[in-house]
């Protein structure tokens, strides 16, 4: 089929909604389906470039969010485009921009549109005017409005579809997790890493990787760390990734008397972040924002173990301590952060991370993202007789 995914957020943006949409096509690509993104502009693309499927529409930065577009025009040239792609069926990933020009064009072009809903925009609010004017009760209102009418939506976890529900939204949502592409992540440059560093092959490395931004709750981590370094003296913390904390949490490192042993990487590259995972020991995130936790995925899938948040979501994930942990304090996340550093023979089972690795693929993902979409091309294709009928 053909098949329009249309988003705010694409390459050469980093983060976990560009991760997903660029799983999704080529899974849906390898199963022999034609895909088409609808995108914003974005100055690190120049505009000669030509990019396979790819339509780009002019775009300003998001307010108070610099690093995250938003179209500004574009809604009949999409038509035009679209009609003449003769598009089966519209995927929206975004309730913005072109999130609601995809809804124009699937009720225009009478084809069902399909809602990816990624981000809990009630740990943003802060970005806009420091939570003074955006409320939850908003987000609730914007939300169910966007969602109206849509032929499904995808919940990346129950997390998400209990908020939906809990919004109002009366769609129907499948829970559908994020899948990982398992072979880009079965090896990586473990020495190269530790080389560029100038840390010692034996020396215990905590890894956390993510968008260094306040809802992140890295300052937890750090927080952590020195009671950490009580136990296991020569631990270091590598923190990869960019964002708006970074400054602050590179002072927050200094006044803890830590900065000596934990490293800010700035951003890498997506091509690049498998080598920092091998690099790492264990992966450590004290995030309480996480919709569907893509790093906690690909640290599994890199070998690694996970001490992450207490969630519904995260306890389903982490069920077993040969995959990972959760913790509810601060206490816990110390304790068990040193349990696995000190004695990582424990938990050496590979049968119950690989069959968890099963569940998490990316060929499983593409597979239920299909047969959703067939489900919601049928219920629509009925939808449009019984309107006919009616009529």
């Amino acid at each position: 089929m053909n098949i329009g995914i249309f988003t705010d957020t694409f390459y050469p943006q980093v983060s976990g909604v560009g991760t997903s949409i660029a799983t999704l096509r080529n899974q849906l690509e390898r199963m022999g389906h034609t895909v088409y993104i609808f995108t914003t502009t974005d100055p690190k693309i120049e505009k000669k470039i030509y990019e396979r499927n790819t339509f780009r529409f002019t775009s300003i930065p998001f307010v108070s969010f610099t690093d995250r577009r938003i179209a500004v025009r574009g809604l009949f040239q999409a038509y035009e485009v679209a009609k003449e792609l003769n598009l089966d069926i519209i995927h929206t990933q975004t309730e913005f921009s072109m999130g609601l020009i995809g809804k124009f064009v699937a009720k225009n072009l009478k084809i069902p549109c399909l809602h990816t809903y990624h981000t809990m925009y009630e740990d943003y609010l802060h970005y806009v005017a420091k939570g003074k004017i955006l409320k939850p009760s908003h987000v609730k209102v914007m939300t169910k409005s966007f969602c109206s009418n849509m032929s499904g939506i995808v919940a990346p976890s129950e997390r998400v579809l209990n908020t939906l529900r809990g919004y109002g939204v009366s769609e129907p949502i499948s829970i559908i997790p994020t899948g990982v592409d398992l072979t880009r992540f079965e090896k990586g440059n473990r020495t190269g890493i530790r080389a560029k560093y100038s840390i010692s092959p034996d020396t215990p490395l905590i890894l956390t990787l993510s968008r260094l931004a306040f809802e992140k709750d890295i300052d937890r981590l750090l927080n952590d760390f020195p009671e950490i370094k009580k136990r296991i003296p020569d631990a270091k913390l590598m923190i990869v990734g960019e964002g708006p904390a970074r400054t602050s949490l590179e002072r927050q490192a200094e006044d803890l008397c830590i900065s000596k042993d934990v490293i800010f990487t700035g951003e890498i590259p997506n091509d690049k972040v498998t080598d920092y995972y091998h690099a790492a020991d264990l992966f450590v995130s004290t995030s309480v924002s996480e919709s569907q936790g893509l790093t906690y995925i690909e640290a599994v899938a890199s070998g690694l173990k996970v001490v992450t948040t207490h969630s519904p979501y995260t306890d389903d994930l982490f069920d077993d301590p040969n995959i990972g942990t959760t913790f509810e304090d601060q206490g816990e996340c110390i304790e068990k952060t040193v349990e696995y550093l000190k004695n990582p023979e424990r938990y050496s089972d590979e049968t119950l991370r690989l069959n968890k690795l099963r569940e998490i693929s990316a060929d499983l993902f593409g597979k239920r993202i299909v047969e959703y979409y067939d489900e919601c091309l049928e219920m629509y294709s009925k939808s449009e007789k019984y309107k006919a009928q009616a009529r």
